[in-house]
């Protein structure tokens, strides 16, 4: 290829990886955490801190605003901001029923009935996108191998050469904006009363539940008799794990 066309194309995937980066980082956000987006919600940590406020969710972490500011150290403070890095430290995500606004609980009424027993069409609309998800990461490994033979074979195999950094972070975007880790042991219990294991300091947890979903990261339920602490009332609340640290582990119908 003429060296004239080096620096153009070189241009071109720059713009091409800068864009869809910005728009794949954009949409893609933790399927769960989304669901509890612009909802109250209370973030339990390991370390027993409580933040609660109106959840905003970014691809980056979250964002808990406060109802009302608070004064501490001389400062006002309106929102508690947690990075990605720091889910870690989540032991437990939930939403507690008697803090929704009266849409708020109107929409979550709506969201439970299409998650438990779904209706056909919503389990063939889930099993479609997961055929669609299995089939576009078998089509980046054909693209791959491809690439990788034409950088062998063709003129233009230099130059394309030259814009690996760039052509690598267009294929993460796009192989990253899948959130979904398939799990055949648990997909078949989607939209059913499941039983969460979760291993605490010094005892083990089970919480009963509707499981809506799960990510690489996270699991939720919906409808879960949770025990406050601590005044150790018991609420129901909807709310999200680390996988890592609750197990789905049994069927609960």
């Amino acid at each position: 290829m003429p060296p004239q066309y080096v620096f153009p194309i070189t241009i071109g995937f720059i713009v091409l990886a800068t864009v869809v980066g910005a728009f794949i980082r954009r949409r893609n956000r933790d399927k769960c955490l989304k669901d509890f987006d612009d909802f109250t919600v209370t973030a339990e940590l390991l370390d027993g801190k409580l933040v609660s406020g109106r959840l905003r969710v970014e691809n980056t972490g979250l964002e808990f605003i406060y109802p009302e500011l608070i004064e501490k150290d001389q400062t006002t403070r309106s929102s508690y901001i947690m990075y990605k890095a720091e889910y870690s430290k989540i032991a437990a995500m939930l939403r507690f029923h008697d803090e929704l606004t009266d849409d708020n609980k109107i929409k979550r009424e709506n969201e439970l009935k299409r998650t438990y027993h779904p209706s056909f069409f919503h389990r063939t609309k889930r099993k479609t996108i997961n055929i669609v998800k299995t089939v576009r990461d078998s089509l980046m490994e054909v693209v791959n191998m491809a690439m990788s033979h034409a950088k062998k074979v063709t003129p233009a195999g230099a130059v394309m050469a030259g814009q690996d950094k760039y052509v690598n972070q267009i294929k993460q975007g796009v192989a990253g904006s899948g959130d979904t880790s398939y799990e055949p042991m648990i997909e078949k219990y989607i939209g059913h009363k499941v039983i969460l294991e979760m291993s605490g300091p010094d005892k083990i947890f089970y919480f009963c539940g509707v499981l809506k979903d799960y990510t690489k990261e996270f699991v939720e339920l919906m409808d879960v008799d949770y025990v406050s602490q601590p005044e150790g009332t018991t609420r129901k609340a909807d709310m999200i794990v680390l996988r890592k640290a609750g197990t789905v582990r049994h069927f609960a119908e």
